[in-house]
């Protein structure tokens, strides 16, 4: 697991800040009074069971979906009216990739290029081949379409362009999701080697016990519309039943072996 920031963390070391938030469609209420921080530089992981809203969570902090109540701060700006500037600092990975399919790979990472900044088109090449390299995809992906692409270079393909912009976090919606367990180990060392490298805040949903024992400084588990905090070994102590099921079930002991504590 990556080294865990230090506890001494002063608000100033808050890149994310989620107080009182309540998010709700209609008469159903997902999250009622979710209150936490990211710390600069940490790899986050949000896990929880089906329909606790990790994803609404992420699109919520982005600003994609509005709060019934709360505030949220992103890098210090309040998301309720976010930037260019802020849009600029922020990059994202969707599940599937979210690739447009009528562009080409480099086109794709190009996009948010086109959008934010005004430079020549070699320049834009130049970039988006660095960016390709950097997610350890071929040269030759460049000019491929992302149907030309297996899933797991797509996945890199949305990392890349999740990094155009060279953002100070990134979020990632289920970045291992439809990979076999070699890709998804590979696909969470390079996210550990990026994050390392670049000094990169990383925010990721995931249902993948590897990936949380693996590259994970903190889990944030949401159960009964609330969130808990902390690392892997203390969720593991936790006594609530679905964190007792889910860090201490077939699967958790396949992926932590014999690191699992007794639960005190």
């Amino acid at each position: 697991m990556a080294d865990a920031p230090s506890e001494t963390t002063t608000q100033e070391d808050s890149v994310i800040r989620v107080t009182g938030l309540r998010t709700q469609f209609g008469a159903q209420v997902i999250h009622d009074g979710l209150s936490f921080s990211v710390r600069r530089g940490e790899v986050m992981g949000i896990v929880g069971g089906s329909g606790t809203g990790k994803s609404v969570l992420l699109r919520t902090i982005l600003g994609l979906n509005t709060p019934r109540m709360g505030e949220i701060e992103v890098l210090g700006q309040n998301t309720r009216t976010i930037t260019n500037a802020l849009k600029r600092r922020c990059g994202v990975l969707f599940q599937d990739g979210a690739l447009f399919s009528s562009l080409t790979v480099a086109e794709n990472i190009q996009a948010p290029m086109r959008e934010h900044l005004k430079m020549p088109q070699y320049l834009m090449d130049e970039l988006a081949a660095l960016k390709i390299a950097m997610v350890g995809l071929p040269p030759d992906a460049g000019p491929k379409f992302p149907s030309e692409l297996s899933g797991g270079m797509r996945k890199r393909a949305g990392l890349a362009r999740a990094l155009a912009m060279d953002p100070d976090i990134i979020f990632l919606d289920e970045p291992t999701a439809g990979l076999d367990p070699i890709g998804a180990a590979a696909f969470d060392n390079l996210i550990h080697e990026l994050q390392k490298s670049l000094g990169l805040t990383v925010f990721m949903v995931t249902h993948d016990l590897d990936s949380l024992s693996a590259i994970c400084d903190r889990i944030a588990v949401l159960v009964d519309k609330k969130i808990r905090l902390g690392t892997m070994a203390e969720h593991m102590r936790d006594p609530h039943p679905w964190i007792q099921e889910y860090f201490h079930g077939p699967r958790a002991r396949a992926a932590l072996k014999d690191d699992i504590p007794a639960v005190v």
